[in-house]
């Protein structure tokens, strides 16, 4: 099997059991804005740690941080903390599963946001591929218990909270490529690992500072819940490192696809590990947005 596959759905599989975990701490004693303080709070100080580690080992040179990678970085930081919040809350308004499915909306976004920003080509396979996600969103936006629904239905505060959550994640990982490849390094795994300590110490000051301001027991909190946030931290750092690695041994649009997996693994957590009941509409509807996906990957 070709390295990139494993590695790939090694990212799936952690990514999922981050965001399972800070489900759980937001259901608990934390809010969505402390449940995203954990992810940053426990893996900053250790991927700083391992990255002056790998620098020193490999004998590179450091490179000069340009105020394009601060800039960057920092927009993509931002992007990346409120669309963490908006998917923290959405898994308290719909179940586990909905709610990684209307983040998996990025992929369509990303596509539609560089069409509309930097005139990027979008064939008309592509708009199908995107007019068909359309069809899964609503038939995943309405309430479980509502039978007829239409348009209208559309207007609520889950559809939004996901929505917004694809937006802000297809934002930041378009910046943090952009401050990767400003740094003008040759080896794509100090790349990775600079913007990813860089990003994640601006995002732990940031949320720190924001939740000393507007909610400040929740920093407390975070430190209390250690035992289960520090796995949350744990399972980032090595979601974040197995995808920056895929990315660097193939093409993205196949490590996409492969990611996919996710919509698998978070169906199964939701109905084995949380208990939620998935009706039958929301089943089609994860089903014709991971076909709309899939097919968008395959055209772009």
């Amino acid at each position: 099997m070709t390295l990139w596959i494993p590695i790939t759905l090694a990212a799936a599989f952690f990514q999922t059991l981050r965001f399972m975990l800070q489900r759980q701490l937001s259901l608990g004693t934390l809010s969505a804005g402390g449940a995203t303080l954990a992810r940053f709070f426990y893996s900053a100080p250790l991927v700083a740690v391992l990255i002056v580690i790998y620098m020193q080992v490999t004998g590179q040179n450091w490179p000069q941080f340009s105020a394009t990678f601060w800039i960057y970085g920092a927009a993509g930081g931002l992007a990346q903390i409120l669309a963490t919040v908006a998917t923290v809350m959405l898994f308290q308004a719909r179940n586990f599963a909905v709610g990684i499915t209307f983040k998996k909306t990025e992929v369509m976004q990303a596509v539609l946001v560089g069409w509309v920003v930097l005139g990027d080509t979008v064939s008309g396979w592509g708009f199908a591929a995107i007019g068909l996600g359309l069809v899964g969103v609503l038939l995943l936006s309405a309430p479980p218990e509502l039978v007829r629904f239409g348009w209208r239905d559309m207007a609520n505060r889950a559809v939004g909270l996901g929505l917004a959550s694809g937006l802000l994640f297809a934002v930041s990982g378009v910046c943090y490529r952009g401050a990767s490849l400003s740094l003008g390094l040759d080896d794509p795994l100090a790349r990775a690992g600079l913007t990813l300590s860089a990003v994640t110490a601006m995002q732990l000051v940031a949320m720190v500072v924001w939740l000393r301001w507007r909610d400040p027991g929740q920093v407390s909190a975070v430190w209390a819940a250690r035992r289960v946030a520090v796995w949350v931290g744990l399972m980032s750092m090595l979601g974040s490192f197995c995808w920056f690695t895929a990315f660097t041994l193939q093409n993205a649009a196949y490590v996409n696809a492969v990611g996919q997996v996710e919509l698998v693994l978070s169906a199964l957590a939701s109905v084995i590990v949380f208990r939620e009941a998935i009706s039958a509409r929301e089943w089609v509807g994860m089903g014709v947005l991971l076909g709309s996906i899939l097919m968008l990957i395959a055209v772009i």
